[in-house]
């Protein structure tokens, strides 16, 4: 059960008739009270419908971090509009492309925002935040319903063109009220909006804490980005509620781990938006075993998140992502060809029914229609197909495998790269692991990892490391150590951003050839595999080799050396 009637912007106005006086929103030296966010989303909301904003009206927001950020977000909606944020930092391309496609007649910005993009393609009714009618505070009467849109959020398309997810207000409120709660969020929490108000994560960050009566803590971007800096600012707001992105946890935790005091204020962690790898938050359970550890999954296409899993020790000791069960009035299944219910163990694509699913891609009816089908085991029901991979445990809880399409064939053999960051994330001294499948000058797959360890390790260690546990078609060809993982705007890894590595590690100390066979041999070598350099130790396999340039090395040496070899 939850409260089905209500809107967003509904549940926030009673928590100001609540808590008119409380701290709402912070961000650096500024501050407004509930009371005062609320008047001046008031005055923005009123400016906006008498400029015609109304339910069903998409309004775009373009804002760098702020208090005004906030205050639009909230404005609209009190006009009983729905949002699209767009980031000024976004090529211009992509801003003119999102105004575009969402059809939007009216823009909330501000002053720097507008100095930000000054080509900004844009020809409707632009709105300036904080320069709105000063009389009218009173909240507007409501006129949008819980059915109704609240945000339309873009995210990358596979077809290289952003799509809009469609979300209502009861998609949210359901999400953040229910009686079956896995949280105890109150007036006394104090959030991070840590994450790109683009980024769906910012709505969990954003309304937990408005609509409980928590403070909210507007994270600067360089703040964002700098895990000393973020340290600090958890120090000073006595922040307790953080959530974060597995990729950016990890380096806020490692800087945490040397201080040498343990005042953090943290009661709980909520990871999302990517894979987790439990084993690294071991120095962090030991240094604040109060902290709830929360790992939970989520895509913007069912609001935010779907399932809830609190880890603890058997979880981090494990290693795997474990993801846990559906969050209420959701429903999860795991699908494989021709979407039947697979058995406990076996991977399929991730499927989600309920109430959190959005309406759909905006202007995009056939993409809505190849995501969005109906629920085979629900009559007139729809569910979602996540493109994730998945498998439910003995337990009931489920473990996140990866992208379908981070899937790769490599000698005729499919492999989840998962697995295989995985287990180099079990390896003492690996912090952080990708692993990708990347093609050689042939159109030749071969799999390269990328790593950030706490110490120096030998490459032919973690070939040692991987061997024992993964068949030899599984070893990555390439290991590039990096100081650190690039990640996006998100918080995401950037795979994009990963260097092609420049040459393969072997781990063999280099020898020349000496003999005028070792010579042709090497030269053939080199020829086949592409390589600048081949030492007479090297291992074939591990310099990128597979069975088709086998074939072919095979081929050239029986042809120029005049030999029979099977």
């Amino acid at each position: 059960a939850y409260p089905r009637e209500a809107t967003i912007h509904g549940l926030f106005e009673a928590q100001v008739e609540k808590t008119p006086g409380a701290v709402a929103v912070v961000y650096g030296d500024q501050q407004l009270t509930y009371a005062e966010l609320n008047a001046q989303a008031n005055q923005l909301a009123w400016t906006l419908r008498g400029h015609g904003v109304g339910p069903e009206r998409i309004v775009a927001i373009l804002m760098e971090r702020s208090l005004e950020m906030v205050v639009g977000m909230l404005g609209i909606l009190k006009a009983g509009g729905a949002y699209v944020p767009i980031d000024p930092d976004y090529p211009a391309e992509r801003i003119a492309y999102t105004l575009r496609d969402s059809g939007a007649e009216w823009l909330v910005t501000n002053r720097a925002a507008e100095l930000r993009t000054p080509a900004l393609p844009f020809a409707g009714c632009r709105v300036y935040a904080g320069e709105s009618v000063p009389e009218q505070t009173g909240n507007p009467p409501q006129t949008a319903t819980p059915e109704q849109l609240a945000y339309v959020i873009y995210t990358s398309g596979t077809t290289g063109k952003p799509k809009g997810t469609m979300i209502t207000h009861r998609n949210v409120v359901r999400l953040l009220f229910n009686d079956r709660m896995a949280f105890d969020f109150n007036e006394r929490d104090v959030w991070t909006l840590f994450h790109s108000y683009c980024f769906d994560f910012s709505v969990w960050e954003m309304y937990g804490a408005l609509l409980y009566g928590g403070k909210l803590v507007v994270v600067p971007l360089m703040t964002a980005r700098d895990p000393e800096q973020m340290v600090r600012l958890l120090r000073q707001e006595r922040v307790t509620v953080l959530n974060q992105t597995p990729s950016a946890f990890y380096a806020l935790s490692q800087r945490e781990m040397e201080e040498a005091d343990a005042e953090l204020c943290v009661r709980t962690v909520i990871f999302g938006g990517e894979a987790l790898a439990p084993g690294r938050l071991r120095s962090w359970q030991r240094k604040y075993p109060d902290t709830d550890l929360i790992n939970m999954y989520g895509i913007t296409e069912t609001t935010v998140h779907v399932t809830y899993k609190k880890l603890g020790e058997a979880e981090i000791t494990s290693g795997i992502s474990n993801i846990g069960k559906p969050l209420p009035t959701l429903r999860a299944y795991i699908l494989g060809d021709g979407q039947q219910l697979q058995p406990v163990g076996v991977a399929g694509e991730l499927c989600i029914a309920g109430e959190g699913l959005a309406r759909g891609y905006l202007n995009n009816p056939e993409l809505t229609a190849e995501k969005f089908v109906d629920n085979p085991f629900e009559p007139g029901a729809r569910m979602y197909r996540t493109g994730d991979l998945a498998r439910w445990l003995p337990d009931g809880n489920l473990e996140y495998l990866g992208r379908i399409d981070h899937q790769v064939k490599i000698r005729g053999y499919r492999i989840e790269c998962g697995e295989i960051e995985a287990r180099l994330l079990a390896h003492a001294s690996i912090r952080e692991a990708v692993v990708l499948a990347r093609e050689d000058e042939q159109g030749q797959a071969y799999l390269c990892a990328y790593y950030v360890s706490d110490e120096v390790v030998a490459v032919p260690e973690l070939r040692s490391h991987l061997a024992g546990q993964l068949p030899d078609y599984m070893i990555p060809s390439y290991f590039v150590e990096l100081e650190q993982l690039p990640l996006s705007t998100n918080g995401k890894v950037d795979r994009k951003a990963l260097p092609v590595p420049e040459a393969a590690q072997t781990g063999s100390v280099y020898e020349a050839p000496g003999t005028p066979a070792q010579l042709q041999l090497v030269e053939i070598w080199q020829d086949v595999l592409g390589a600048e350099q081949v030492g007479i130790h090297d291992n074939f396999f591990m310099l990128g080799g597979d069975s088709i340039k086998a074939i072919r090395l095979v081929s050239r040496i029986n042809r120029d050396l005049d030999v029979t070899l099977p």
